[in-house]
């Protein structure tokens, strides 16, 4: 028998209204990663820009700042928990299979029986869980959406790795999406995908499965191919940032700011060169002192533009993340 089914009838369009971060409270100079490796504060500035990074202590666990984001990020939009009908949490070092932090979270937050899971997207997570997000919001399966992107990547950092002990860091950060007018939309088409054929790029020296046939030599850490990854990038990443803007109907010139994943500061200086960016545009620098926090790089670096007055509530943005995979989203999205 055919039947019609009704299709969902949500908001006409989202927006991000609220963001928060986390950012660990122990601050690691180079100086303390130099105990380990042979090299200079000098060679790590100029690989990476990277002066300070935050490594979380014992008490500071996925969960712990994840929650922390998220309280902020609700409390920044204004919305109550039980208004909240999904969670997201985009992370690459929670370390239980099952069941998803996402589940802990949402009740540590208040919420109400909300749709709650993980999706393992590294870098650019954060953007494929606003994507999720606003097609939940316009579907009307939630009207509210905490998307969080967390890392805890000082467990997976080997300090002995000359090409990565210095890049990666830990920290939180969140955003509620909501309903907007359609005359208003605050989120644009996002430009994502996947080039699998160089998922060996970045990966982990160790998988969990070993452990199968005995104790490993050492615990699992992240690497990467610095030179492969920062062509693709610089030259493959520009072009996803052009159909980002097209697809929002703008040109750079149309932009406030620009937040790029915050992998390395020479990728972010040849990202605004290649695409033209004008003078005008604040861009997000964040790495300087927080290093490559992966999935929570882009929401904790829009935090500190709003919080430092570098960008305003209002202001058109253009995100774009890109990791392990290789993987990635850009959108052009309206600042909360």
């Amino acid at each position: 028998m055919s039947v019609t089914i009704r299709a969902g009838r949500g908001a006409p369009a989202a927006r991000i209204l609220g963001v928060g971060g986390y950012r660990p409270s122990r601050v690691v100079p180079n100086e303390t990663i130099l105990e380990h490796i042979d090299s200079s504060d000098e060679w790590i500035r100029s690989r990476s820009g990277i002066v300070t990074r935050h490594w979380a202590d014992d008490h500071e666990t996925v969960e712990e700042m994840s929650v922390g984001a998220a309280g902020k990020a609700l409390a920044n939009a204004g919305i109550s928990p039980e208004r909240v009908g999904a969670v997201v949490v985009s992370t690459v070092s929670h370390f239980e299979q099952t069941p998803a932090i996402a589940t802990r979270v949402a009740h540590r937050l208040g919420t109400h029986k909300p749709a709650a899971f993980d999706i393992s997207a590294a870098c650019a997570g954060f953007g494929y869980g606003l994507t999720l997000a606003k097609g939940m919001v316009v579907e009307g399966s939630a009207e509210y959406v905490v998307v969080i992107g967390v890392e805890r990547l000082s467990d997976l950092t080997d300090l002995t790795d000359r090409t990565t002990s210095f890049l990666f860091a830990d920290g939180a950060g969140a955003v509620v999406v909501g309903p907007a007018p359609a005359e208003r939309p605050g989120i644009g088409p996002t430009v994502w995908g996947s080039e699998g054929d160089k998922a060996g790029t970045i990966g982990q020296t160790v998988p969990w499965d070993a452990y199968r046939e005995g104790p490993v030599e050492r615990f699992p850490a992240l690497r990467q191919d610095g030179q492969t990854v920062f062509r693709w990038a610089v030259y493959e990443m520009a072009k996803v940032a052009r159909q980002a803007l097209e697809a929002a109907g703008i040109t750079a010139d149309d932009l406030d700011a620009f937040i790029p994943h915050q992998a390395n500061m020479r990728i972010i200086d040849s990202l605004v060169k290649t695409l033209g960016l004008p003078e005008h545009v604040a861009v997000a620098r964040d790495i300087e002192t927080s290093g490559n926090t992966s999935a929570a790089s882009i929401p904790l670096a829009m935090e500190r533009m709003l919080e430092t007055g570098q960008a305003r509530s209002g202001d058109t943005a253009l995100v774009i993340g890109f990791g392990a995979g290789l993987v990635y989203a850009a959108a052009v999205v309206t600042l909360p």
